[in-house]
């Protein structure tokens, strides 16, 4: 492996430029111990939107909420058509570059742990382990009665034969697997109940509204403090779910470094933000760091 460069940081509390400079992302994972913080950017390149860059679904979709779904039986099935229907493409979805690339600095001993917003599973997927899901997952689905826990595709299976010939056309996919439908389209969907006791289905994720449990929080923030840095890859850090932690580094005197296109509401605690592409980057970090590359790192 090639010589490792130093990360050398002093907190200032100033507002660091976009850069296209790779050496602070070189430096925190040649100095190992990194953990990883990702959000929905590292998953635009697989063909999953994020919610707040250039186009991002926010400016045209409202995520339901914990409240409106708990309280409203139209609600709850205007959803399950929407995530029903986004779930057929969201479920095909592959991992780009940038999952690869954290896949293979976990496997080199560079990483501490790998913490994600996204419900995807396409950190999983590219082979990194013991990922901690902030917000949950969608391949999941609990029962809000009894608690029981039931595999996504198994609920797939049973609302495809609830609602035989539902197939309408998207305007969109979003980042959380909801697709965009009108009402009309959305019609007299069939929602399914628990098979235990004959509950309220929710897919296994954090809905806008709802809290974080307070074990997984717990958990992130002893990550935090064991690790030598913090690397944000594709997150604005608007909500405080993510802010929190690097705000806890920052304060630990850990570095902070984060790559994303837009501006984040984090950037004044990170010695630096990167403004490449996210597969491109975290590829070309690797072949500096001498973790060969045959394709798919």
């Amino acid at each position: 492996m090639r010589m490792r460069p130093t990360l050398n940081w002093t907190p200032t509390g100033d507002l660091p430029p976009g850069t296209t400079d790779l050496e602070p992302v070189a430096a925190a994972l040649g100095t190992g111990g990194v953990l990883v913080l990702s959000g929905a950017g590292i998953s635009t390149e697989s063909g999953i939107p994020d919610y707040r860059g250039e186009g991002g679904s926010l400016s045209r979709h409202t995520p339901m909420t914990y409240q409106e779904f708990t309280a409203s039986a139209p609600a709850r099935r205007r959803y399950w058509a929407r995530s029903h229907l986004g779930w057929r493409t969201f479920g095909r979805a592959r991992p780009n570059a940038g999952h690869r690339a954290v896949a293979a600095f976990q496997r080199h001993g560079l990483l501490s742990g790998v913490i994600t917003q996204n419900v995807d599973g396409l950190h999983q997927a590219a082979g990194s382990e013991g990922v901690v899901e902030l917000h949950g997952s969608l391949d999941r689905v609990v029962c809000l009665t009894c608690g029981a826990f039931t595999p996504r595709r198994e609920l797939a299976r049973r609302l495809e034969e609830a609602n035989a010939g539902f197939a309408p056309v998207a305007a969109a996919i979003n980042p959380d697997g909801d697709a965009d439908l009108t009402d009309e389209q959305v019609g007299d969907f069939h929602v399914v109940p628990c098979t235990v006791c004959g509950g309220i289905l929710k897919p296994d994720v954090v809905f806008f509204g709802e809290s974080v449990p307070p074990s997984r929080v717990a958990h992130c923030r002893a990550l935090v403090d064991g690790a030598t840095s913090l690397l944000v890859l594709g997150s604005s850090l608007t909500v405080m779910s993510g802010l929190r932690f690097v705000r806890h580094a920052a304060q630990a005197g850990k570095p902070v470094v984060i790559v994303n296109r837009d501006p984040t509401r984090g950037d004044q605690h990170a010695v630096a933000r990167v403004t490449l592409p996210l597969g491109t980057a975290l590829t070309t970090v690797a072949g500096q760091l001498g973790i060969p590359g045959d394709g798919t790192l």
